[in-house]
């Protein structure tokens, strides 16, 4: 069964995927950024610790958190639906794989928040070293993405 859209809608809508996903990947640095300035807080004498609460930064981290959270489960689907729109499948394939373990490792991470308002230390480092693989695999989930981009545009490019 192939879903009945405009040609031009087909073609352009394989660059949503990338594009957002290369935001998240700058946002997920972002946050990871938010995330450590947040932890010195835990660590840092007096006059540092009231100058890094002014940042807000741990409040700012999990906003973002949130945000990145919803969209990259959102732009995991869009992705996976744009493609079997365009192709009547899914290609099984590691770059598929390794985004579906991505966004399983953020929901994962997210879920880690109760556990640490708590105070649960093994429960923060947990969530930092689900956050790094996710960093390592976003790293190299943009080069896969990118050579399957490359593939479409020479695809649209030779149709021309």
């Amino acid at each position: 069964m192939s879903v009945a859209l405009p040609e031009s809608v087909k073609v352009w809508s394989q660059f949503f995927h990338p594009i957002l996903m290369w935001v998240l990947f700058a946002l997920t640095l972002y946050a990871f950024y938010l995330g450590m300035q947040s932890r010195r807080i835990r660590s840092a004498e007096a006059d540092v610790r009231k100058q890094l609460i002014q940042g807000k930064f741990g409040f700012r981290h999990h906003q973002l958190g949130a945000i990145l959270l919803s969209t990259m489960v959102l732009g995991t689907l869009v992705g996976m639906g744009v493609t079997y729109i365009n192709n009547g499948k899914l290609f099984m394939g590691p770059h598929l794989l390794a985004g579906l373990g991505m966004t399983g490792l953020m929901a994962t991470s997210a879920a880690l928040t109760p556990f640490m308002q708590k105070g649960n230390d093994w429960a923060r480092s947990f969530h930092i070293g689900l956050n790094v693989a996710l960093v390592g695999l976003f790293g190299w989930q943009a080069v896969t993405g990118m050579q399957i981009t490359q593939r479409i545009v020479g695809r649209i490019l030779g149709d021309s």
